[in-house]
């Protein structure tokens, strides 16, 4: 799990490590909407809100109306981060070839070999947090926000950006690979349809050490099934690794207005302490097959 940069903020990192292991965390340190949304109100006892301060009970609720034609700009609060959002249908297992399940049991994720013995290239060393487990499993905030020849996405975790370029031009023939790839956007009705090439095989595309490859091939479908609401499917295409595409149940956005994109970085300096914290008193890492 990320190290963050501020002071005080080893501890909620552990925290945070905790909450993976349950699949299910709450990102301290982000701040939030300056006012509370409505049907919040009893929650957070008629008290005013500060708009530098997280509440994570403040959800928005109802859908807020239609939804803008062909516009995701906006900041996001994603799946399971809170109870007006679900966490929606885990993935089915991909189908692996025989290349994928080589390098699957090479891959040691941290909910089954713990901080000791995980090898999670992110828990281990501060690497990305895996493209595209960064958008699927992110709960905390991300923004899209709209350029004449682009659009821009904004992820809260680690303070990453991605550019989808929406000029028409097509995805590049011999991409030098990277850690978030190369991504083109278009319009098919509604739903704004992104496809990305050009990872590097440095990291994975889950938590649970499912590979991506230099021949990964990702597209990501977004729709506004109303003002307030956006709806995200996953696919993944790479027959070197996986039999046939893999394809994730859609997940759930909901917008939030006042949540500031707050500074998240993974910091090899504090690894250290995380180390002090967490690793060494994890012990060896249990024994798994």
């Amino acid at each position: 799990m990320s190290l963050l940069t501020t002071n005080n903020r080893l501890s909620c990192a552990v925290l945070a490590l905790a909450a993976v292991l349950a699949c299910s965390a709450v990102a301290s340190g982000q701040t939030e909407q300056s006012q509370p949304k409505q049907g919040n109100q009893a929650q957070s006892g008629n008290q005013a809100h500060s708009p530098w301060k997280f509440y994570p009970t403040d959800r928005a609720v109802g859908d807020g109306g239609p939804a803008p034609k062909r516009d995701l700009t906006g900041t996001w609060a994603g799946p399971g981060s809170g109870s007006a959002i679900p966490r929606g249908q885990p993935a089915d297992k991909p189908s692996l070839t025989p290349l994928g399940q080589q390098l699957m049991t090479q891959n040691k994720p941290l909910q089954k070999f713990s901080p000791a013995g995980t090898n999670d290239p992110h828990v281990r060393y501060c690497d990305p947090f895996g493209f595209p487990q960064n958008m699927v499993n992110e709960i905390r905030g991300l923004s899209f926000t709209t350029m004449p020849n682009r659009i821009i996405v904004l992820l809260q975790y680690q303070d990453l950006w991605r550019e989808i370029w929406t000029d028409g031009r097509a995805l590049p023939k011999d991409p030098d690979p990277s850690w978030l790839g190369y991504s083109v956007g278009h319009w098919e009705g509604e739903t704004f349809v992104v496809e990305t090439i050009g990872f590097n095989d440095k990291e994975w595309v889950d938590l649970y050490g499912n590979p991506r490859t230099s021949t990964t091939h990702l597209t990501e479908r977004y729709r506004r099934l109303n003002h307030d609401t956006l709806e995200q499917q996953i696919i993944i295409d790479d027959p070197r690794v996986y039999t046939k595409p893999w394809v994730s149940p859609p997940k759930l956005h909901k917008l939030e207005p006042g949540w500031e994109i707050a500074e998240w970085f993974c910091v090899l300096d504090e690894n250290k302490g995380y180390d002090d914290a967490v690793r060494k008193p994890a012990g060896i890492a249990p024994a798994s097959k």
